[in-house]
């Protein structure tokens, strides 16, 4: 334990003292954990107004009594369990879920111990020097983090007891952790979807408690660099998506259903906010909250993940869900169990891969604009691309011999003429034969045992209304600007659900256009570009679609 950087990068945001490298709680938390752990007879804890008294008094011997939770948070508590609570129900809650919480919690310093032990060989034995300890992923560091499904059940016990300290966590950008505010808001402005997001979280507990899950979760910030190097794709320019000559993907459309429960082993879009979790923690319930909500590990994202910026993505794979829910935002209802029956991979991660991306927020005419354009392009491709699989991609384009693309005016340096292949070419649109007189599209087929996730076939898009909604953006344009993120960044489908919007209903009918048409990334980005610069000129008000296709939409 001792000198590692990765705990000293986390330690002051955890509640747990460290002393000659040893972790450990102060002997009052023990005491006090350790009474609570016997059930309520010996602690007295039966109520919601007694466990908020006993999350108090523990608060108070961790020194956290300088920053008081809001007035209301103790009312909050009180409230759920104690009135919205049945009685059946809270004898189950204060009888058998707090004592195991406690004891899971008086388990959190070995559990980190553990933890840092085994983080350095958790990937290949070591060899390969992945560090996936649980520290800060700072901003503009791409890093990984595992942690086993148990350790983040005591993260989360501690959210729910709101142990973790908030000094400085507003000056590193990183998100609420703490419960309080979940509860605060229930009492303030009662509404029957925060009960529900609140009922969630406490069958996750209830879950866990009974049967303790012992997988892993990874947690990774993806960057797209700003300056060219020789092991990254780094972050596009406007010029190497009007050169791309990828062509793309295969798109299907679902007027239905939800992202969450398509079963292609997609990659999972997270509708996020720059801060992880949006307003999880507070009033929010769109479809990152719901999403965090009923696969609560993915809350232990917002302990160590400072906010997005422009070039930044986050992946979470493995997060379990453990409910179901009807409803979406105000209607939103807790609607019982759900077992998650997915598989899991080498690595003991259940195969539930989400990417959290996080759009332009009330754009206006401004998205309109190339820079804002390339902004959101750039932030889906980004979640999309694989930068771990660099050299593989790099390989694929030198043993398929493609030798006579020359590197893009932009690229300065030797080492990024891979770079400039994979994105872009001078070809014209109708060429597709670049690579020692295969096709692209043949190229890519070939790699798919390359670009594959764990051996498993090529791992495809499951998105929907990305930056709309509540954030304001032109649905058709970021249809258009999630299938390009995805086709340059070689996946083989996007699976898009439109929650069935009416600006989308002409969705699938304009994209097997395109597609029968063999269209590029290029050929469609530049057509992006000329729509949204009409748009900003005023020299149209047609949605994209129809501006593309009007005798095919309007014959």
């Amino acid at each position: 334990m001792e000198g590692r950087e990765d705990l000293k990068s986390i330690l002051e945001y955890l509640p747990v003292v460290v002393r000659t490298w040893s972790l450990f709680w102060p002997s009052q938390v023990v005491e006090a954990l350790k009474a609570l752990a016997r059930g309520p007879e010996h602690s007295g804890v039966h109520s919601g107004e007694l466990l908020f008294s006993a999350i108090s008094d523990l608060r108070c011997s961790l020194s956290l009594s300088s920053h008081p939770l809001p007035p209301s948070a103790p009312h909050g508590y009180a409230l759920f369990f104690d009135e919205l609570m049945s009685r059946a129900e809270a004898r189950k809650w204060f009888g058998e879920v707090v004592p195991a919480l406690a004891n899971l919690l008086l388990r959190l310093p070995s559990l980190l111990e553990l933890h840092y032990q085994n983080a350095d060989a958790l990937i290949n034995g070591g060899r390969d020097g992945v560090k996936t300890g649980l520290r800060l992923l700072h901003s503009q560091e791409a890093g990984i983090v595992f942690l086993s499904q148990e350790l983040i059940s005591a993260l989360l016990g501690c959210s729910l007891f709101c142990l973790f300290p908030i000094n400085n966590r507003g000056a590193k950008h990183l998100p609420t952790i703490n419960f309080d505010h979940l509860f605060t808001t229930l009492y303030d402005s009662y509404n029957e979807k925060q009960e529900n997001k609140i009922r969630c979280i406490i069958h996750y507990f209830e879950r866990i408690s009974f049967h303790m899950p012992k997988g892993y979760v990874s947690f990774e910030r993806k960057v797209l660099p700003l300056e060219h190097g020789p092991l990254s794709i780094s972050y596009p320019k406007a010029s190497f998506w009007s050169n791309s000559a990828i062509p793309l993907c295969r798109f299907e459309v679902h007027s239905s259903g939800f992202i969450e429960n398509q079963s292609s082993g997609a990659l999972e879009v997270d509708f996020a906010n720059k801060y992880i979790g949006g307003g999880v923690l507070h009033r929010g319930c769109v479809q990152e909250e719901i999403r965090f909500m009923i696969n609560p590990e993915l809350i232990a994202s917002m302990l160590f993940m400072p906010s997005m910026a422009d070039n930044e993505a986050i992946e979470i794979i493995g997060a379990e869900r453990f409910s179901n829910y009807t409803g979406y935002a105000s209607s939103f209802r807790f609607s019982g169990d759900y077992v998650d029956k997915r598989d899991t991979d080498s690595l003991r991660r259940r195969k539930i891969r989400i990417i959290a991306i996080d759009a332009l927020c009330s754009p206006g005419m401004r998205q309109y604009k190339q820079k804002l354009l390339l902004r959101e392009n750039n932030k889906a491709f980004c979640g999309f691309f694989h930068q771990s699989k660099y050299q593989q991609y790099k390989r694929l384009f030198r043993e398929s011999g493609c030798s006579g693309i020359q590197p893009h005016s932009d690229v300065k340096d030797s080492n990024d003429v891979f770079s400039n292949n994979l994105l872009s070419h001078g070809a014209s649109i109708t060429s597709v034969e670049t690579c020692g007189g295969k096709s692209v599209h043949k190229v890519i087929r070939d790699s798919e045992e390359i670009l594959s996730l764990d051996n498993e076939d090529d791992v495809g898009i499951a998105t929907g209304n990305w930056g709309c909604g509540a954030f304001g953006g032109d649905p058709e344009v970021k249809t258009i600007i999630q299938w390009l993120a995805a086709s340059q960044a070689l996946r083989p489908f996007i699976s898009y659900y439109t929650f069935g919007m009416k600006a989308l209903q002409n969705l699938d009918q304009v994209t097997q256009w395109i597609l029968s048409h063999e269209w590029t990334v290029g050929d469609l980005w530049n057509l992006l570009v000329e729509y949204s610069l009409q748009r900003l000129k005023g020299e149209t008000n047609d949605g994209f679609f129809t501006w593309l296709l009007p005798s095919l939409l309007y014959p």
